[in-house]
């Protein structure tokens, strides 16, 4: 198993109320030349926690990061416009996040949590995670 020391939190920077799924987003990353999904979580809009890479697999989530994080990702994180990050999060999103973050570390004790925009130039994932988990 990978030594995992991060959890970042993406958003797929698509607009509020607009649900995604994994078979969206690998479509995305293989235009984008990657394998397959490069998160390892998709938090739907509804709350629900899909699986995307396994965890045993390297992440193609952000650059420099990637060999010991876990990606997980929400459906939104965008204005109307796809450019504008926003915090677009469901009801349902916030706990989902919370939950899994919680059992994440349960599995990888001491690991922190950050925000896509906490280690790259992006607006990634649309709030501060320091404040928000």
């Amino acid at each position: 198993m990978r030594h995992i020391t991060t959890i970042i939190i993406h958003s797929t920077a698509t607009p509020a109320g607009r649900d995604v799924t994994v078979a969206d987003i690998t479509a995305w990353h293989r235009q984008r030349g990657f394998a397959t999904i490069g998160y390892h979580f998709l938090i739907g809009l509804d709350g629900t926690i899909h699986p995307g890479r396994p965890i045993a697999q390297v992440g193609a989530h952000c650059r420099g990061h990637n060999a010991h994080s876990i990606g997980i990702a929400y459906a939104g994180g965008a204005r109307a416009d796809c450019r504008t990050p926003a915090d677009t999060r469901t009801p349902a999103q916030r706990a989902a996040l919370r939950l899994l973050i919680s059992r994440l570390r349960e599995r990888f004790p001491g690991v922190k949590v950050c925000g896509h925009r906490d280690l790259a130039p992006t607006g990634c994932p649309g709030f501060d995670v320091f404040a928000d988990i």
